[in-house]
């Protein structure tokens, strides 16, 4: 479930900087309700005045005096968490918790292109939270926790409306031999690992991003950017390091081990790798999720044909680790 913080903003009194601290102290007294004004010039946010600070300020030995006649200025904070419009609830989440513990309950300042369009309270942004959470879990995988294929649907129906996209399909090659070798727990271990490797780096970039669990072992991510080859190459290397712990010191030299096909015949069987095909609608146009699905099922062939790492876009570009 995708949630865009510009979709939850509420707007509060703008004042300028030439403004006195007095007029925000009246501000405050007449309305009990309110915990924060916005400082902007030339429609952009230069300053945060949270209400519980502000009294502080006043409260101070010879605050009072001290600032009541000075201009707003001298109190607002111009360190405050500002994002864009676009991004998602989730994200938006974790940048406010990162903050300075005094800075905790600040308004999240909100802008869409650079401009101020209004603030969110963190009581807003984590009820928010806590609906979407609550959406996840009631479609999401039991192995990984990642939303499943009612999320994933509903995920790239939204993504197919956005100017500009890149999905990402994993799969682990070679896992039903894995399987098979060393168990299902560690069938599963895998699994869980690789969706945190891949939720953990998707979680680090600045566009839009969600990254779902299709079964098995697929896996779904999404962005609305073209930029990908430092994801991919961070998810592969963190990938192959990984699986190193399964394997003897003679295996990974030899590259694969030594086990039983789908015939029941002994064969060399390649290490576990992983592929990821990336769909983009860069130099397309592609309307429907129907029509996203049969291209990657192109580009995951293609790509299943390597038999290390590797990442394929549909564009035709390759990269092997």
């Amino acid at each position: 479930m995708y949630l865009a913080i510009g979709e939850i903003v509420e707007e509060i009194p703008i004042i300028a900087q030439s403004r006195r601290c007095e007029e925000i102290h009246n501000i405050f007294s007449l309305n009990a309700t309110l915990d924060g004004v916005i400082v902007c010039e030339d429609e952009r946010a230069v300053g945060l005045v949270m209400k519980t600070k502000f009294f502080q300020k006043l409260s101070t030995k010879y605050g009072f005096d001290l600032f009541m006649k000075r201009t707003i200025d001298l109190v607002m904070d111009v360190d405050f968490l500002v994002v864009e419009s676009y991004l998602n609830v989730t994200e938006v989440s974790h940048l406010a918790m990162n903050r300075a513990a005094e800075s905790m309950y600040d308004f999240v300042v909100v802008t869409k292109n650079g401009r101020y369009i209004g603030v969110v309270s963190i009581r807003d942004l984590l009820l928010k939270l806590s609906e979407i959470q609550i959406h996840i879990a009631k479609y999401s995988n039991p192995l990984t926790g990642l939303p499943g294929n009612y999320a994933i649907e509903e995920e790239l129906n939204n993504l197919l409306a956005t100017q500009q996209f890149s999905v990402f399909y994993f799969d682990i090659n070679f896992f039903k031999f894995f399987n098979d070798t060393f168990g299902f727990k560690l069938g599963d271990e895998l699994i869980k690992e690789t969706a945190r490797i891949i939720s953990n780096t998707f979680i680090s970039t600045t566009s839009p991003s969600f990254v779902g669990h299709i079964g098995g072992d697929d896996l779904i991510a999404s962005i609305q950017d073209y930029d990908v080859d430092r994801l991919c190459i961070d998810i592969l290397q963190q990938f192959d390091t990984y699986v190193k712990k399964y394997y003897s010191i003679e295996e990974l030299s030899d590259g694969y081990i030594r086990g039983l096909n789908r015939n029941g015949i002994i064969e060399n069987i390649p290490l576990v790798s992983l592929s990821i095909a990336v769909v983009q609608n860069k130099n397309m146009t592609i309307s429907s999720v129907n029509e996203l699905s049969t291209i990657a099922a192109k580009v995951k062939k293609q790509c299943k044909t390597i038999k290390t790492s590797a990442y394929i876009l549909n564009e035709g570009r390759v990269s092997e680790r």
